[in-house]
């Protein structure tokens, strides 16, 4: 589709760029993503996938706004404390970018409900805190065959990963990509919340932006895919670190495609 006057000048460095241009622009706009969690990084998440132009944002979470939030959680405010993140989000991101479309979900994500919320996303963008909801983020999106980008952060360190087991699982064995319980098997015995331990806010906004960002190449296709891989931030000394991350034949999630 051609764009409007509008919409050229909004995206007028990304038409720039000849990883996304024209075509790329409009994938971005024809896009579906479902982001899970508006904390800490969903939140800066969705600023900067609103800006990008995507078409059509699903936010799903179930928390309201606490006065703790507002050291790391930036698309809020003081005076909105108390109300559903959700709603003030969608707010914020339409008055960012009317281009896109916002569906706030006030809820959170569970086995009952991931298929319905997550079916019509082209990427699923997983932001949450819980272990719970990424292993049922991670297990829907290997049934419906999706994307999944997810961070974490804790203290001073940080880190993402793009994960495309769900598009990958019909391949032998040695073709496939790993998902996120390739990497995380189980809860861990101790589970570290930032409540428990906390964060440094800027780094929140760091790995945000980078699950912005994988997200906007992934559909583009611009650059390389994250997939297979896991980048690490230790924020103290300012250095990165690149893991390779395998497929898991035992995996409780994907091993059974064998």
């Amino acid at each position: 589709m051609s764009l409007s006057a509008d919409q050229l000048e909004r995206y007028a460095r990304h038409l720039m760029l000849k990883e996304i241009g024209g075509i790329g622009q409009n994938r971005l706009l024809n896009a579906h993503v479902a982001l899970i969690g508006l904390g800490a990084l969903g939140g800066p998440a969705s600023l900067y996938l609103a800006a990008s132009g995507i078409g059509r944002l699903t936010l799903i979470d179930d928390d309201t706004i606490s006065r703790s939030n507002l050291q790391r959680q930036v698309i809020f405010q003081t005076a909105d404390i108390g109300a559903s993140k959700v709603k003030i989000a969608k707010e914020r991101l339409l008055a960012l970018n009317p281009d896109c479309r916002i569906d706030a979900v006030a809820d959170r994500l569970t086995p009952d409900n991931a298929q319905d919320l997550l079916s019509n996303a082209d990427i699923v963008v997983d932001g949450s805190d819980s272990f719970e909801t990424r292993f049922c983020s991670n297990q829907t999106c290997i049934a419906l065959e999706r994307t999944l980008i997810t961070g974490a952060v804790g203290r001073w360190t940080g880190q993402l990963s793009t994960f495309k087991a769900g598009l990958t699982k019909r391949l032998p064995f040695e073709q496939r990509l790993p998902c996120y319980r390739c990497f995380v098997t189980d809860i861990p015995e101790t589970v570290e919340t930032c409540a428990m331990v906390g964060v440094i806010g800027p780094l929140a906004g760091i790995i945000a932006s980078r699950m912005a960002m994988e997200t906007i190449k992934e559909i583009t296709k611009a650059g390389e895919s994250m997939a297979g891989r896991l980048w690490i931030l230790e924020a103290l000394n300012g250095e990165t670190r690149t893991l390779a991350l395998k497929p898991d034949p035992n995996c409780p999630a994907c091993g059974s495609f064998q």
